[in-house]
């Protein structure tokens, strides 16, 4: 009995031990500390945003709540989570150092931001749009002729609004901003005639009343989402795509879509369906 025990444990030890092996990079730090770090933003709601009550809420929120909890049945464990915030300047650096394990935000992916970080598969489709203010008089981009249109630093919607001047060969300038905040500022204050950033997010930035701004017509390009992630680091890139497409597969991903995007439909339209559809990877 006692010989049982014993090669019953061995059996047992040399499993735990091959598991420990087989872990490296992000996610055997994870399994050694038992706490998975998240990155989240406080101005990007509907997918990354402060709750009244004081924590991290959203759709990217949402999906990385389930990417713990299936991350810890992977590693036998139960994580703790923590919560780091970031703005639209430092999420990529945050990652990339270590501050935290993943971004859940509203990050588009380029081929400029993979020399810095990695992604997960697609989370959501979204396109870039201009926000002008409803009395403004201005209904398509080309009224934007000689005017100014403020876009934030740094992001996806400045190379794609830079492009589409350029193409329309239109004189009107782009004024930086660091963030959608200060943008909105300079909206209301008449310091420019535009504010250019992804739909949703203007939708649902402060102070972004319906009825004080409309949306033109136009999609400026079109913005793929995707969780950032550290460089390189294939296994917990394979460990978070896989939780992924466990909840792709599951009528769970409709709750959380019809929770944050209901007024877009009870279901997703054909583009971001697909992102759900080629996200479920076979095991």
């Amino acid at each position: 009995m006692l010989r049982a025990f014993l090669l019953l444990a061995m059996i047992v030890g040399t499993a735990a031990g091959a598991l420990a092996q087989e872990l490296e990079g992000r996610l055997k730090k994870i399994s050694n500390t038992g706490i998975i770090k998240f990155a989240y933003r406080s101005d990007a709601n509907p997918f990354s945003f402060m709750s009244q009550n004081g924590k991290p809420d959203g759709y990217s929120i949402d999906l990385c709540k389930f990417i713990s909890d299936a991350l810890g049945r992977e590693l036998n464990k139960t994580l703790s989570v923590e919560w780091v915030p970031v703005d639209s300047q430092n999420r990529f650096d945050t990652i990339a150092v270590g501050v935290a394990d993943i971004e859940c935000g509203a990050s588009s992916v380029s081929f400029g931001r993979m020399t810095k970080v990695d992604f997960s598969s697609f989370i959501f489709m979204e396109n870039t749009g201009l926000m002008v203010r409803a009395d403004s008089g201005i209904s398509s981009l080309g009224d934007l002729q000689g005017k100014k249109i403020a876009v934030i630093m740094g992001t996806t919607n400045e190379v794609a609004l830079t492009k589409e001047i350029q193409r329309r060969q239109l004189q009107t300038a782009v004024i930086r901003v660091r963030d959608r905040r200060e943008g909105i500022v300079a909206l209301q204050s008449g310091a420019v005639e535009s504010l250019a950033s992804d739909k949703l997010l203007l939708i649902g930035a402060a102070n972004a009343d319906g009825s004080t701004y409309k949306m033109l017509p136009e999609n400026l390009s079109s913005e793929p989402y995707a969780l950032v992630l550290p460089r390189g680091d294939w296994r917990l890139r394979a460990a978070v795509n896989k939780a992924l497409s466990q909840l792709y597969s599951s009528p769970q991903i409709l709750d959380i879509y019809r929770k944050w995007f209901a007024a877009l439909g009870e279901r997703p339209d054909l583009l971001r369906a697909a992102v759900y559809i080629f996200g479920t990877i076979p095991e």
